[in-house]
């Protein structure tokens, strides 16, 4: 330092004897001058590196402690987006299962649908054509329990016709067989032709009716089976279509919650992947301001330790 060279002069200048006293004790003078001025600036010096040194060591404690919670931070939000990918893949699974099942279920109903009314249909038309047989039979063997033809409204062009000594069209048999597919000439009987005259003696006669009595019994028999046929069909059909629109409801509603659910979690996991960049951002921020710090902390020591 300067002080130490103006020591060194001093010093000389006492061994030489070359200078008078007065000049030397001048030279001293300057000297406790510059060495209390040094002295001084040696001070501030020491609080000046006291104070970086607090300061800078503060700061990089707050550093540290901010670039550790970002780490924790980052891990608990990848953890995150990793729970919301598993919990997305998870709900998109099950509704294209859920889809599945209501197509397949939706598939069955109308075959199921489609067997009933063939079942309906033929049953229908099987009922009709052994109820016109019975009544063809009745009306010979019977005549009490025969249900004659409604009488034919004939229609204008048909009122011309017989009036000029035509035939009116046929009329359809009792309860009739429309609307089943199944036409009158099906039951290969014609309504003008009766069947064959009962025998001649008593007997015969009786024993005649007692046989037509006996198909017709079993006629109300296959009546009544085909009956509780189509009823517990019917039965049957009916709480299949009820189970099938309560399954159709459910799985709405099912589907719309679950629909939320992935558009829910499918946000949260967007929120979290720009959370992740923002933290890895600031922790990138952080650690360069943490090496400047530390450089700058290393140039302090340079300089205040002596």
């Amino acid at each position: 330092s300067q002080g130490r060279h103006r020591i060194d002069i001093v010093m000389l200048a006492l061994s030489g004897k070359k200078m008078g006293f007065e000049k030397v004790i001048q030279m001293i003078d300057e000297l406790v001058v510059t060495l209390k001025k040094e002295q001084v600036d040696d001070e501030s010096k020491k609080e000046y590196c006291a104070v970086q040194f607090d300061q800078s060591d503060d700061k990089k404690k707050a550093l540290e402690r901010s670039i550790g919670d970002l780490e924790t931070l980052i891990a608990e939000t990848k953890e995150g987006i990793a729970t919301a990918t598993e919990e997305v893949a998870a709900l998109m699974k099950g509704i294209s299962e859920l889809d599945q099942s209501v197509a397949e279920a939706t598939e069955m109903r109308q075959a199921e649908n489609a067997e009933y009314k063939d079942l309906m249909a033929g049953n229908g038309a099987a009922k009709e054509l052994i109820l016109f047989a019975r009544n063809r039979m009745n009306k010979f063997y019977n005549p009490k329990l025969y249900k004659a033809a409604p009488k034919q409204e004939l229609s204008k062009e048909d009122r011309i016709m017989v009036n000029n000594g035509g035939t009116p069209p046929p009329t359809e048999a009792p309860g009739g067989i429309a609307g089943t597919g199944i036409s009158v000439s099906f039951v290969q009987i014609d309504s003008r032709v009766a069947p064959p005259p009962p025998p001649a003696t008593a007997e015969a006669y009786k024993a005649a009716g007692e046989e037509s009595g006996g198909v017709i019994a079993m006629m109300d028999l296959l009546v009544n089976d085909i009956t509780k046929e189509m009823t517990t069909a019917e039965a049957e059909e009916k709480a299949a279509q009820g189970n099938y629109e309560a399954m159709m409801t459910d799985s709405a509603e099912k589907r719309a919650m679950d629909s939320k659910s992935l558009t829910d979690r499918e946000g949260a996991k967007a929120d979290m992947t720009a959370e992740l960049e923002g933290s890895e951002g600031d922790k990138a921020s952080a650690s360069k301001e943490l090496m400047v710090l530390e450089q700058y902390m290393a140039a302090l020591h340079a300089e205040c330790d002596w």
